[in-house]
């Protein structure tokens, strides 16, 4: 199965049938912008309306009916929905998947033959023959024409109107596909109808795509049930079915996710919540629930023989059940169905079950449709599709399956919001009947937000059908009253009921994949605050709670989720429920990113209703990355392979041991032992969650954004800081993965005590911010990120630092602090922090729970090992300018007149830091693990990539050479002092002897030598300085074969990274808050230069625009005349092409200059200035924006 065609042709198919159905609408009157009134020359049977084309559009007839249809369902739909708009959109989309579930399930009855009069009706037998079998020969089917039809056929295929001819076939074949799948094919002659636009003739319309693009074999059922080695197989062929509906939504899917920050409308829950489940999960969650409780109930089954995904105890001893039960008793529902998956599967094995006590296939069929298979949905298109499967698999096993009349208990969840009561005068009599007609009504209000969480009474729904189903007969006179009601409520109703006696029952087993959402609004929201607030983590969790209501008492509850219920605080309701009221069977985790389909870890898992009687038994994959594929034969190795070491057996009362319950089944002894008995972290170094803004682009600035004179260093607390009047203070962020010293990127605003932040409140008066935890502002901390794609680091925070929340800090004694950051940087933490929580974020509550144990004997050299470490990262961190202790660049530290000598100490010291820190680790861990006696458990070696010091890299560390050499150049650094000379403030020329800067704050960056005094002319006055004169050739050619940029001599090479890369490797390395900026005249390169921030006033455009933009025109000028002289005066062909080219090269410049120069000239006369206060983000926009106009002139970030 080509999963990538069929998920290009489903996407595709969806906005195809969107646009047409749209346009058709349009042709009518309807739009998302409202419905347009008939005009008034309109007669009875004949209807104008004013579409906005030159002819006003004609409609009669039936077309009147069905776009009276149209309208009524859009204002029906109206009362559920916000607004006009919404409801026009979702009667669309419904209209549009309509279409699309149809055209699928034809295609994959004529492909399999199902189609009672075995023509086809969307392509041909004949492969070469591109009319399908239906136009050619509608006579041959089963398809009743009057006398009218027949001649319109005829007729039709005279004039060679061939797709008018397919689309009335068509539709009549969806009528008479009514008689056997009557929840499919509904009665198509409403508005849908009107809305058809599909062709057969177009090469790209739907139907050629479909038939093209899509293998038969692909929508072909298997002819075998097993595989080779005994196993029920799975059923690839109607697993088609659930892979386009998934792909159909898909990119509203990813819309949703995307574009909603906040919460889900009602409208959008479907598509948002929808996910197709994995092959191998659904076997392994109905094979380890319906099969399982099946084998309990038999011990002469062999049914486990036959299934791929049963997992036994180890010692193979299964505890079995005295009950008896038939095949008939494995009531099996699915609340969230989907598009049937879970329940086609089921099918196979209750199939198998059938089989064992002697059913006939076609007998077991009928029976598995009518008594053992339930679903539900809130999405009528994957309803429809869910019912199509299991019809299909019916029809497999028996071939009067279709023309049985069978029953069968799949629905989709309908909402009473229509109905305002339920009694109509004259029709319903019945008082006790009308209490169930009552209670249904209130019951299913906003069912379609709500689903199947409602908890509906067991009451005797199948007599009140009886009931309704006599109304109309028992009636006496009929009014229009009585008529409204039995044309819209009495069907409702029926609906509402037959949903009721589904949702009202108790199953032997309830299997789902249920949504993923935490986002909910309205009615939703409310009814989940209100009934299961407990476990209101995530509508996933709630499904988890309230699937037991609709097990047996000795039932079983399976299910495919993320697996952060397992572990987090926020599920640990939940985990306290299942723990003292019912138990695990299995469990399989997945790895964190195995299943691509969501952004989220997932488990699948089943739990019984009712307590533990054996051990549960566990599989854990997190060490086996990969996706779906590698979980599965990794999870057959541990069903084959028990003595695997990731196949675990542990009772439930484990969990107790580890404060917050975290179901950590692989946790040891030895572990939970620590965790018992030893002090925590939250008593021996408090963690604690520090500053939200609630505006970080108001509040926060890179570092080197700013005055380095206005930020305050080394203070201790907020009142030093207060007296200190200095306005920006150091400020823990998180940040990447790094462990011991670093990621010290940001300031805060915290003057006057953080006057602006305390006080920053909505339109409302309500404050926004969060400053919290202020006593530990600016105390030596041990700090972290919350969010880690890597393992936990924690990094050395000395005094001076405010704290983010999402750069969460703890405060051990100062003293035991590096003893503390040197444990939770061991293996030993990492293990406890998995845990406690085993996703990408570090909560506090996680930390403070992690047990310490401080060994005195080991104390002194545990702080010395760390110290160490500490000091070597911060010496890595403080090698490179974006540290704000960074003193010099490391390529001029060393006494040598050559770059590459340099280059070759650098590396050996890199790679000395490295391992020194890499031996450090790991005898740090060896430390850790003996005191833990953890030696069976862990090894101390650290790979590599987790080693947080960087090794060199001659191309980047050429090009930070290159950014020191434009530092130096403007007066940012000077060769005669360390550290930073100039980052605002007052100008200091004493600072500044071996390389003076340049004078005016502007260096252009030319395409070929025009100055002396260019950019690249200062790189080697620069190169000169540092190096001496005698090697700046060498170190030239060094330094351009490092950059590998072209160019014919080493100078160029230069030129060409200056000219084309400098700045985008400038803006990365500085995070997109470059310090300098880039004037851009455009594409031909006619002008760049560049500018330093800090050194910039109210002149710098009109000084660059004069002295640098007008003098590189002059230049062009000059250029142009002298290449037109060789063009004239030269007998040299080569030459006169050469002079030619460059020609057309500077007027195509010196045009871009002058271009730009009409930009530029406004904002030079604007002479705007900048404050640093304000960051690169506001200035960078504010220098390019005049009378709230903005010129592009400086280089895109």
């Amino acid at each position: 199965m080509n999963k990538t065609v069929i998920r290009k042709f489903a996407e595709w198919a969806r906005e195809k049938l969107i646009e047409d159905i749209k346009y058709k609408a349009g042709t009518v009157g309807i739009t998302a912008n409202g419905i347009v009134e008939k005009l008034p020359q309109s007669t009875s049977d004949t209807y104008f309306y004013d579409v906005g084309t030159k002819d006003y559009t004609k409609i009669s007839g039936i077309e009147i009916k069905q776009r009276d249809a149209l309208v009524k369902a859009i204002q029906t739909k109206e009362h559920s929905y916000k607004s006009y708009q919404e409801a026009f959109e979702n009667v669309i989309e419904e209209v549009a998947y309509t279409w699309f579930n149809r055209l699928i399930a034809i295609r994959f009855m004529e492909v399999n033959d199902y189609l009672p009069s075995s023509v086809r009706v969307l392509s041909s037998e004949n492969k070469a023959k591109k009319e399908p079998d239906l136009v050619t020969t509608p006579f041959d089917t089963d398809l009743e024409f009057t006398s009218y039809e027949q001649d319109r056929i005829i007729q039709l295929k005279d004039d060679n109107q061939l797709d008018e001819l397919f689309r009335m076939l068509f539709i009549k074949q969806c009528n008479k596909l009514h008689d056997i799948l009557p929840e499919l094919f509904e009665k198509t002659d409403d508005y849908s109808e009107l809305l058809l636009t599909i062709s057969f003739t177009d090469p790209e319309g739907i139907i050629h795509h479909l038939i093209n693009d899509i293998e038969d074999v692909d929508f072909r059922i298997n002819d075998e049930m097993y595989t080779d080695d005994g196993k029920i197989k799975a059923d690839g062929q109607v697993e088609i079915i659930g892979w386009l509906y998934q792909y159909y939504i898909s990119k509203k899917h990813d819309e949703i996710v995307n574009i909603y920050k906040g919460t889900v409308k009602k409208a959008d829950i479907p598509a948002a919540t929808q996910l197709f489940t994995t092959d191998w999960v659904v076997r392994y969650m109905v094979d380890n629930s319906l099969g399982r409780y099946w084998i309990e109930r038999n011990p002469q089954s062999k049914l486990s023989e036959k299934l791929e995904f049963f997992v036994a105890p180890k010692n193979g001893e299964i505890q079995y059940v005295d009950e008896k039960v038939n095949p008939t008793d494995l009531t099996f529902f699915d609340p969230c169905m989907g598009s049937g998956h879970i329940l086609v599967y089921a099918f196979d094995v209750l199939m198998e079950i059938y089989r064992e006590v002697g059913y006939s296939d076609r007998d077991a069929a009928l029976s598995i449709v009518e008594n053992n298979l339930f679903g539900m949905d809130i999405d009528k298109r994957a309803y429809q599709l869910a019912y199509f499967a299991v019809m299909m698999k019916a029809r497999s096993y028996n071939r009067r399956a279709l023309t049985k009349g069978i029953s069968n208990n799949l629905a989709v969840v309908e909402e009473s919001n229509s109905i305002d009561k339920f009694a109509c005068n004259g029709l319903t009599t019945d008082s006790e009947q009308n209490k169930i007609g009552e209670y249904l009504v209130e019951a299913y209000k906003d069912a379609q937000e709500i689903g199947t969480l409602q908890t509906i009474e067991k009451k005797d729904y199948k007599k009140f059908v009886e009931y309704l189903n006599n109304v109309e007969s028992s009636a006496g006179q009929i009014d229009l009253f009585s008529t409204a009601w039995l044309n819209d409520t009495l069907p409702q109703m029926v609906q509402l009921a037959k949903q009721a006696e589904i949702m009202s029952n108790k199953y032997a087993v309830v299997c789902t994949n249920p949504p993923y959402m935490n986002r909910l609004e309205g009615q939703l929201k409310k009814f989940v605050v209100d009934n299961y607030k407990a476990y209101s983590g995530d509508l996933f969790s709630v499904f988890i709670y309230h699937n037991f209501e609709y097990c047996k008492e000795d039932g079983y509850s399976a299910f495919m989720t993320p697996f952060v219920w397992l572990f987090i605080k926020s599920y640990q309701d939940l985990r306290y429920y299942i723990l003292e009221n019912k138990s695990v069977v299995t469990l399989v985790q997945m790895e964190y990113s195995a299943f691509e389909e969501a952004t989220v870890p997932i488990c699948t898992f089943v739990l019984s209703n009712q307590r533990e009687r054996t051990n549960g038994l566990y599989i854990k994959l997190s060490e086996f990355k990969g996706g779906m594929d590698v979980q599965r034969i990794k999870v057959l190795e541990a069903i084959e392979n028990q003595k695997c070491k990731y196949f675990y057996e542990t009772p439930l009362k484990n969990y107790y041991d580890i404060e917050g319950v975290p179901f950590a089944f692989w946790a040891s002894e030895r572990i939970r032992k620590a965790f018992k008995e030893c002090d925590c972290i939250g008593k021996i170094a408090p963690p604690k969650q520090g500053l939200a803004t609630a505006d970080n682009d108001r509040f926060l600035r890179k570092w080197y954004e700013i005055d380095n004179d206005s930020i305050g260093f080394g203070y201790s607390c907020c009142a030093e800081a207060l007296e200190s009047k200095k306005k920006w203070f150091p400020y823990n962020k998180g940040g990447a993965f790094r462990r011991w010293y670093g990621n010290r990127e940001y300031v805060v605003n915290w003057e006057n005590d953080g006057y602006e932040i305390k006080n920053f409140r909505d339109e409302k008066g309500k404050l926004r911010s969060r400053p919290q935890n202020l006593q530990y502002y600016f105390k030596p901390s041990i700090t972290w990120s919350d969010i880690t794609s890597a393992s936990f680091s924690g990094r050395y925070s000395e005094k001076g630092f405010i704290f983010d929340i999402k750069g969460s800090s703890g405060f051990p004694d100062e003293k035991i602090l590096p003893y503390v950051l040197g444990f939770l940087n061991s293996s030993v933490s990492q293990k406890c922090i998995k845990i406690l929580n085993p996703t990408i974020t570090t909560q506090v509550g996680d930390m403070a729970r992690i047990p310490v144990i401080l060994d005195e004997e080991k104390r002194t050299e545990i702080i010395e090992k760390v110290s160490f470490c500490i000091d070597t990262s911060k010496n890595d961190w403080n090698s490179f300018e974006t540290s704000w202790d960074f003193k010099k660049h490391p390529l001029v530290s060393y006494s040598t007149n050559k770059s590459s000598t340099s280059f070759e100490l650098w590396s050996k010291e890199c790679a000395e830091r490295f391992n020194q820190l890499k031996a450090n680790e790991e005898e740090l861990n060896r430390i850790f693990i003996d005191i833990y006696g953890l030696q069976d458990e862990l090894t101390p070696e650290v790979e590599d990539k987790d080693v947080t010091v960087r090794q060199a890299d001659l191309q980047r560390d050429i090009k930070s050479l290159i950014s020191y050499a434009v530092g130096c150049m403007f007066g940012r650094y000077s060769l005669d002092e360390d550290g930073l000379a100039y980052a605002g403030g007052e100008w200091d020329n004493s600072k500044y002897d071996t390389f003076i800067p340049d004078e005016d704050n502007c260096i252009p960056i030319t395409d070929e030598e025009y100055f002396e005094d260019d950019i690249v002319g200062l790189f080697c006055a620069w190169l000169k300085k540092v190096y001496g004169e005698d090697t700046l050739e060498e170190n030239l050619d060094f330094i351009a074969n490092a950059l590998g940029n072209k160019g014919k001599t080493s100078r160029e090479a230069i030129r060409n990274y200056f000219l084309t890369d400098f700045i985008k490797d400038h803006i990365k390395t500085y995070q997109k808050r470059p310090i300098y900026w880039l004037f851009d005249s455009g594409k031909q390169n006619g002008f760049k230069a560049l500018v330093y921030m800090h050194r910039w006033n109210a002149d710098t455009i009109g000084n660059v625009r004069v002295e640098y933009l007008h003098r590189i025109q002059r230049v062009y000028e000059k250029e142009i005349t002298r290449m037109q002289e060789i063009i004239d005066n030269s007998h040299d062909n080569k030459e006169i092409s050469n002079a030619t080219k460059r020609k057309e090269k500077l007027q195509k410049q010196i045009k871009e200059t002058k271009d730009y120069d009409a930009k530029i000239a406004h904002l030079a006369l604007s002479r705007i200035d900048i404050d640093l206060d304000d960051g690169v983000k506001v200035n960078y926009e504010k220098v390019q924006t005049a009378d709230g106009k903005k010129m592009q002139i400086l280089a895109k970030i």
